[in-house]
């Protein structure tokens, strides 16, 4: 059986995807709680990015994954991918907190030597991805896989320090076991390393590239 404490694999320097693009809408209503849920990262929020880390929620449904961050000791995540049984399923994630803030997914006490040369405050140079499952006789449907990775190529593309992909069980071992063994790890693992990157549409390829734009002397309203 698959050990979650195990889950972990480094992103390579190349074959980093040129574009990837979500479809992420907010869960309604959770801007009113990203104060109280979420803390300014320590790091720069593009080149200090390290890390995604992978979680379950132990709950069967994005509502109650949610509830937790209004709790009086919240804990919060970046994106929950929707279990079968609900409607979003194969549709869309939920971004749930910005990218730019540190949300709460790990304990600031843990580490791993293999993630990030042992550094601790994990949530500060890391994004949490959580799939809503039940841990118990749950299995992952194909397309929460399939989600999960994409968020996590996405993350590559968008974040030039990405590093690593990790479980909360490798963090975390002595309290924490998600995403479980039912999670396919080497599958999920190949469609990261892998997969396709999306086709440039039409009129994305009619812009000319930034590198063969000339250096302009004119004064604007974006000059610093």
């Amino acid at each position: 059986m698959a050990n979650p404490t195990q889950y972990q694999f480094d992103l390579p320097k190349k074959g980093r995807p040129s574009e990837v693009i979500l479809n992420e809408p907010w869960y309604p209503g959770i801007q009113k709680y990203w104060s109280s849920c979420t803390t300014k990262r320590s790091v720069d929020p593009i080149l200090g990015i390290k890390a995604v880390v992978i979680h379950a929620t132990a709950g069967s449904s994005s509502e109650g994954a949610i509830s937790v961050m209004k709790q009086p000791e919240p804990a919060s995540f970046h994106w929950l991918v929707p279990d079968e049984n609900e409607p979003q399923h194969g549709y869309f994630v939920w971004a749930c907190v910005p990218e730019a803030l540190a949300a709460w997914h790990v304990r600031n006490s843990v580490s791993h030597k293999d993630v990030n040369e042992n550094a601790k405050k994990v949530n500060h140079w890391s994004l949490g991805i959580e799939v809503v499952n039940t841990q118990i006789s749950d299995p992952f449907s194909t397309w929460q896989i399939e989600a999960t990775a994409r968020i996590v190529r996405y993350c590559w593309a968008k974040y030039p320090n990405l590093a690593h992909v990790v479980s909360h069980a490798r963090l975390d071992p002595d309290r924490r076991a998600d995403p479980g063994s039912n999670f396919d790890w080497n599958k999920f693992k190949e469609l990261v390393l892998n997969g396709e990157n999306d086709s440039v549409s039409d009129l994305v390829a009619l812009a000319t590239p930034a590198t063969k734009i000339k250096n302009s002397a004119a004064q604007g309203c974006c000059s610093g």
